[in-house]
């Protein structure tokens, strides 16, 4: 080999290595021999990083089957990858990660950025079966997220998915740098959480008698279905994504979308039922009678759980698709003093000056803004991004999480025929990646209350946990780098050659995903066995 080719083989190799995704910021690659990854390195971190260093010795060693030992205590004799909080790293989720002949160090704004550069360094690596050692060329990458939230929902109330599910979920949360789990745990048709003071919840609420098949067909499965996690599962799965920097924001939504509260307890709705969990999917008329007082008592004893199992400061209350027939025949929803109020947004109001009393922050979806919402009321744009513009504008924090976009439970390709899932619409992944949260055409001042983006997977029609996961790869990884990269640093081509090196992630860790990107990948059409 020349010298020009063996050249053009190391620049390769340093190109390929550190293309991940999310694309980092800035990636500066060094002159100077590489940084040799074998069994002798230590990974070197202070008490308060020793859950990060573990998180490095178990993707190492998962990844390539290399084992490294841990180590607190310096020694110039050892090579090491050292995890460091520096103050010369200013953004709190940010990072610099640099990589020498003599060592590797990743200093980080706080544990979560070293967390994030410890995901840019473990994809870097690739995937071997045992290696005995392999080669990092030398570079600076100096990196940090474009948005504070950066989430992902699922929706476990129309069916439920298991704690190891969940876990395993969260885990894809943290390969993509992503730092928020909006949990969807109420609604029509099932409720999953343990509320103590109201039992029948779970013993009537979290159970449905049947299930419609298809897309509201009038076919019904007449299969009993149910599930729900204990307080000891939910303050389990919270734990486990604290570990990985992670915030759990549950959504209790209200006052519609509560079918299965109501069924659970009568005296909650309008009417007074009969009613029963929800079969169908979509939106029901049966709504929380907000002119009864004991609706609010049993709104303030649900909450008062939710905060006690959930550390996040933002609580989701819904607040969508919420029918107003029952309340116009209603006499105790008439009779209230609204002041000008529409029913909903005097409900709401309620709901937060409660969170609000206790330290929390009220989030909802962009119906809210329709009913009087509060000023420091956080706003999750769902009905395309207008919504979410008009709300940053009028000086509300929004997450962006629009259908035409971030709905991963709609379809990859327009030939549904071998689709797993029977949900419409239709959202590619060059779709996805093309999403700008927060645009130049918003004011700098709404512009700076555009936290972030996120997706949703509703299950209605995702009666596995293969199909969740197929239904949000690879458009999981689309969004991260919507969340993470500047717009000036993205590129779809260049996003497709990196993600094709990442699915090599998900085929080590087992995860199913679409792979219509690589028709090479897939299997026969059920024509062609």
């Amino acid at each position: 080999m020349t010298i020009l080719a063996l050249l053009l083989s190391v620049t390769l190799q340093a190109i390929e290595t550190y293309h991940v995704v999310p694309q980092p910021q800035d990636v500066q690659l060094q002159k100077g021999q590489p940084f040799v990854l074998d069994g002798t390195v230590q990974i070197l971190a202070a008490e308060n990083l020793q859950r990060e260093a573990l998180f490095l010795r178990d993707y190492i060693k998962e990844q390539t089957g290399l084992e490294l030992a841990i180590t607190s205590k310096h020694n110039r004799k050892i090579r090491t990858i050292a995890l460091t909080v520096s103050p010369s790293v200013v953004a709190s989720e940010g990072y610099r990660l640099v990589v020498g002949k003599g060592g590797v160090n990743i200093f980080g704004g706080s544990p979560a950025g070293v967390f994030y550069g410890i995901q840019t360094l473990r994809k870097s690596l690739g995937i071997a079966d045992s290696l005995v050692s392999l080669e990092l060329p030398p570079v600076v990458i100096t990196d940090a997220p474009r948005f504070s939230w950066r989430g992902m929902h699922l929706d476990c109330a129309r069916h439920f998915f298991s704690v190891a599910f969940v876990k395993k979920f969260i885990d894809l949360l943290a390969m993509h740098n992503m730092n928020t789990f909006h949990w969807h745990i109420t609604d029509d048709q099932g409720w999953r959480v343990e509320i103590p003071k109201w039992p029948k919840l779970i013993t009537i609420g979290s159970n449905r008698s049947g299930t419609i098949i298809g897309t509201n067909s009038d076919l019904d499965d007449q299969t009993p279905y149910g599930g729900y996690y204990t307080k000891a599962e939910v303050r389990e799965i919270v734990a486990y994504a604290a570990e990985r920097h992670i915030t759990v924001v549950p959504e209790i939504d209200m006052p519609g979308h509560m079918l299965a509260a109501l069924a659970s307890y009568p005296e909650l709705g309008c009417t007074g039922g009969p009613y029963q969990v929800g079969h169908y999917w979509g939106v029901y008329k049966d709504v929380l009678c907000v002119g009864n007082p004991r609706v609010y008592e049993f709104v303030e004893d649900v909450l008062t759980e939710i905060l006690d199992l959930f550390p996040s400061e933002v609580i989701h209350i819904g607040g969508d698709e919420t029918p107003t027939e029952k309340w116009e025949q209603c006499p105790k929803c008439q009779a209230l003093d609204l002041q000008g109020n529409t029913l909903q947004g005097y409900f709401t109001q309620r709901v937060f000056e409660f969170l609000t009393a206790h330290g929390r922050r009220a989030l909802g979806w962009d119906e809210l803004l329709e009913n009087h919402a509060p000023q420091d009321a956080m706003i999750m744009s769902w009905r395309g991004t207008a919504p979410g513009a008009k709300a940053a504008e009028a000086g509300h924090d929004v997450v962006m999480s629009p259908t035409t976009h971030c709905y991963f439970d709609y379809q990859q390709v327009k030939d549904v025929l071998f689709e797993p899932s029977r949900c419409g619409g239709f959202i590619p992944i060059e779709r996805v990646y093309a999403l700008d949260p927060a645009p130049d055409s918003l004011s700098n001042a709404a512009r700076s209350h555009i936290l972030g983006v996120q997706a949703n997977l509703w299950s209605e029609h995702m009666t596995t946990e293969s199909t969740v996961e197929y239904q949000a790869l690879p458009r999981m990884s689309a969004l991260a780098e919507v969340q993470w990269t500047e717009p000036t640093r993205k590129d779809y081509d260049a996003f497709r050659q990196r993600l094709t090196r990442f699915t090599a992630l998900f085929d080590c860790y087992g995860y199913i995903y679409a792979k219509h990107l690589w028709p090479e990948r897939q299997i026969p059409s059920r024509w062609q066995f």
